[in-house]
């Protein structure tokens, strides 16, 4: 941060020189380069209201952010606020800017809080920006009342205050309950302690398991095996076409190679359906459940 320094102060001391433009000034510089892309009036342009951006950035240092990095992207805010900004509407760059420059901070701030996405809709912005703000509010008002509110009470005012459902406000609160930890970290102080990872618990099927799957996965081959066997050949072409290959084939297509209607394919591929579920049923009843 000590290092960071130097060049904040000197962004800010060129920030406090830069000009202060009058309406009609920054009209102009907003249509030379709206109109012919004037290089030097958008550089003019921006570096005027890089204070703004500065200014703006400093109102997010509270998140752990460096102050350069919050610059850096208040500035590109600044540019697309340029790039976007029609002159024709009668509003001042200023104002018109402000939004593009927070929006640019907060997505950054958003990004880089957690490993793990924090959110990206604008009601889990709100929350994440304005929550604790307006906890403390819900919190005071209440105790102004003689009243104390349960968690569950305070989420349900939060959430009604910023219009989003309470269990946004309750995810949002474990998100921002504590930063990012390591699953390779060690429980212990010394180095001998276990990781985090170790005491996670393995979802794969245990080794018993894998021998029943793998069993009843070759019985049930076995079974359909010996029930294809009962049809006929065209029959266990049909289903072999029509269910065995990675893109079946089309009841049509079969049709033109078996000589035979759609609708004929069609009955042939049900009739052999209904003769492999009794083949299947005859060796289990729960088998069907499998397929």
């Amino acid at each position: 941060m000590a290092l960071d320094a130097p060049y904040q102060q000197v962004l800010s001391r060129q920030a406090r020189a830069a000009e202060l433009l009058d309406a009609e000034t920054e009209l102009q510089l907003a249509y030379a380069w709206r109109d012919h892309r004037d290089e030097a009036a958008l550089h003019r342009l921006i570096t005027a209201y890089m204070r703004l951006a500065i200014s703006m950035a400093a109102k997010f240092r509270r998140y752990g952010a460096p102050m350069n990095d919050l610059i850096q992207e208040a500035s590109l805010g600044l540019m697309k606020a340029a790039e976007k900004f029609d002159p024709d509407r009668g509003v001042r760059f200023s104002t018109y800017a402000v939004w593009w420059i927070k929006a640019s901070i907060q997505d950054y701030v958003m990004r880089n809080w957690s490993m793990v996405r924090t959110g990206s809709t604008s009601a889990q912005k709100s929350l994440f920006f304005n929550m604790k703000r307006v906890q403390a509010k819900m919190e005071r008002e209440a105790a102004a009342e003689g009243l104390v509110l349960d968690r569950y009470q305070l989420r349900e005012k939060v959430a009604h205050e910023i219009g989003v459902r309470v269990a946004e406000v309750e995810m949002m609160e474990g998100r921002l309950s504590g930063s990012d930890a390591s699953l390779n970290a060690t429980q212990a102080a010394d180095d001998d302690g276990r990781e985090w990872i170790d005491v996670l618990e393995d979802d794969a099927p245990q080794a018993a398991e894998r021998v029943e799957i793998l069993h009843d996965q070759a019985r049930l081959r076995g079974w359909l095996v010996a029930a294809m066997q009962g049809l006929s050949a065209r029959e266990r072409h049909i289903v072999a076409e029509r269910r065995l290959r990675e893109e079946p084939r089309t009841l049509e297509s079969l049709g033109v190679e078996l000589g035979l209607s759609k609708e004929r394919i069609r009955q042939l591929e049900a009739a052999a359906y209904g003769k492999l579920r009794r083949a299947l049923e005859a060796q289990s009843p729960e088998v069907i459940a499998l397929l």
